[in-house]
C-alpha cells in the first residue's frame, strides 16, 4: 500500500461509534510502509504487522486498597488516588514501575510512577505483574484508549472493568513498544514544557492586570497629585483630594445577604436565584448553572443592573459579580451580599475596587477560619473604599475598562494556543500507538 498522508489522524476511544475526529498538522513524521483494515471503524488501517486486541489481552487492571487516613504510616511512599498522590505511607502495594487508573471520582484518568506506590481503593493499578508490555508504552496506550468513556451508568459513575477490559487497542512488537514509548516521552516533555512555559505567561500577565487596577484604584491615573495616608492598613497612601468610607456609607439600600432556598427550580420565567457557583467572571454569569425562584420568594432578595454581589463564604469569598445586563428579575442567595452604590459611587470603579490587590489583602485579614471561611454582610459593611470624586471614579473605570481588555484579550491568546499543544499531544499520542505514524527513525533523530 502506498504511503498516506497524515493530515487526517484518528483517535481512538473519541468516537466509538463512528469515525474518529481529525487531528492535523502532526508535523514530518512518516507513515509505515504498509497497512491492513483493522477491521474496527474508528480505528481504520494499521500497520501490516500489528493487530488489533482488547485490552484484557494486554493488561490485568488490579483493584486498589482500602487505606483510611489514620491507617497510614509514616513513611516515604506515595498514596495515589484516581487524581494522583494523595499522602504517604509506610509499604506499596504495587511494583515498580506501575500505572495507577482512576476507577471513581476521576476515573479512566491514567497516572504512572517510576516508584512504587500504595493504590487505593478508588483505582486500578497496573505493575509488571499484570502485563507483559512495555509499561511506559501502555500509559500512553491507556491514555489514547480514552477509558473515562468505558463506564456503566450508576448513581456513582465509574470504570467498569470490563468495560475497560473490551476496549480495542493496537498490540505492536515489543521493540516497537520501547520506540514508540521513547519519541512520546521525548515529544511529549517539548509540548509540556511549552505548554508550562505559556503558563506562567498568563501568570505574568494576570499579574500585571491586578497591579494595574490596585495602583489605578488606589492611586489614580495622575502621578503628579499630593498624596496623603489614608489611615488603612494595606492600603497606604492615596491621592491627598480622595475620601476613605466605609461601605456601609457608601451604599444605596442597606447591604445584605440573599435569600436561603435547599430547592431551586429550572422556570425560565421565573426570577433567576443567582448563586457562586453561576458567578463565571466579573461581569459574567454561567448560563448552564441556571436556576430561578418563585416570584414571591424571589422579592425578598431583590438584585438590579448596577449592583454588586460580594460571595461571603466557602472557598470564593470575597469574589464579586457587577450585574450589568438587563436579563429580567434577579434574586440572590443567602452566602452572598449586596451591595448598591449610592449615587457618588461608580458600580464599575467598585467593582475593580473588589479586583484589587488591596481589597483582598483587607478581606483575608478580617476573615474567618473555620471549617469554612466566613465573610458575613456585616463585615462587608465595615470594609474601607478609597473614593475619587464621581468624575475621576469614572475616568479610572474607562481607563481600566480598556487597558484590561487588551490584557484580557492576551490572556485569551495564549489560552487558546495551550488548548492547541493539549490537542496536538493527544493527537500524537494516538497516531503513534495506533501506527499512523512510524517512529521507529524518529528517536534517533
Amino acid at each position: 500500500m502506498s504511503k498516506r498522508s497524515l493530515t487526517n489522524v484518528a483517535a481512538p476511544g473519541a468516537a466509538p461509534q463512528g469515525a474518529a475526529p481529525a487531528a492535523k498538522g502532526l508535523g514530518p513524521f512518516k507513515p509505515y510502509p504498509a497497512y491492513k483494515d483493522s477491521g474496527v471503524e474508528w480505528l481504520g488501517e494499521i500497520p501490516a504487522h500489528w493487530e488489533v486486541v482488547r485490552l484484557k489481552r494486554v493488561c490485568a487492571l488490579a483493584y486498589g486498597e482500602a487505606l483510611p487516613g489514620e491507617a497510614r504510616g509514616d513513611g516515604d511512599i506515595e498514596v495515589y488516588g484516581s487524581n494522583g498522590p494523595v499522602g504517604m505511607h509506610d509499604q506499596a502495594n504495587t511494583l515498580a514501575p506501575c500505572l495507577v487508573v482512576g476507577r471513581k471520582g476521576s476515573f479512566g484518568k491514567v497516572n504512572f510512577s517510576y516508584r512504587p506506590v500504595f493504590a487505593i481503593d478508588t483505582t486500578f493499578f497496573v505493575d509488571l505483574r499484570f502485563t507483559k508490555a512495555d509499561i511506559r508504552w501502555l500509559y500512553y496506550v491507556l491514555i489514547a484508549a480514552r477509558l473515562d468513556r468505558a463506564t456503566k451508568d450508576s448513581a456513582v459513575p465509574g470504570l467498569d472493568r470490563e468495560d475497560a477490559y473490551g476496549r480495542e487497542v493496537c498490540l505492536c512488537p515489543s521493540s516497537e513498544q520501547r520506540a514508540i514509548a521513547a519519541f512520546l516521552d521525548r515529544e511529549t516533555a517539548k509540548i509540556d514544557a511549552l505548554v508550562e512555559k505559556k503558563e506562567r505567561l498568563i501568570s505574568l500577565l494576570q499579574e500585571k492586570r491586578t497591579a494595574l487596577i490596585s495602583h489605578a484604584v488606589t492611586k489614580g491615573l495622575d502621578p503628579s497629585v499630593p498624596m496623603k495616608d489614608s489611615g488603612v492598613e494595606w492600603l497606604g497612601e492615596i491621592p491627598a483630594h480622595w475620601e476613605v468610607k466605609r461601605l456601609k456609607f457608601v451604599a444605596a439600600e442597606p447591604i445584605k445577604s440573599g435569600i436561603g432556598e435547599a430547592g431551586a427550580y429550572d422556570n425560565p420565567s421565573w426570577p433567576r436565584y443567582v448563586r457562586i457557583t453561576d458567578i463565571a467572571g466579573p461581569r459574567e454569569l454561567r448560563e448552564d448553572t441556571f436556576a430561578s425562584l418563585p416570584p414571591e420568594l424571589a422579592q425578598e432578595a431583590p438584585f438590579n443592573v448596577g449592583d454588586l454581589l460580594l460571595a461571603a463564604v466557602g472557598a470564593t469569598f470575597g469574589k464579586s459579580y457587577l450585574h450589568v445586563r438587563d436579563i429580567g428579575p434577579v434574586c440572590f442567595a443567602s452566602y452572598l451580599v449586596r451591595f448598591s452604590p449610592a449615587p457618588n459611587v461608580d458600580a464599575t470603579f467598585a467593582a475593580y475596587w473588589t479586583e484589587s490587590s488591596n481589597y483582598w489583602a483587607l478581606v483575608q485579614s478580617r476573615v474567618v477560619h473555620s471549617t469554612v471561611q466566613n465573610f458575613s454582610a456585616a463585615k462587608f459593611k465595615e470594609l474601607p473604599i478609597p473614593l475619587p470624586p464621581l468624575l475621576e471614579q469614572r475616568a479610572i473605570a474607562a481607563f481600566l475598562d480598556r487597558e484590561t481588555a487588551k490584557i484580557d484579550a492576551l490572556i485569551a491568546k495564549v489560552r487558546e494556543a495551550i488548548e492547541r499543544l493539549k490537542e496536538y499531544r493527544t493527537a500524537l499520542i494516538s497516531a503513534a500507538v495506533t501506527g499512523k505514524i512510524d517512529v521507529r527513525e524518529a528517536i534517533s533523530a
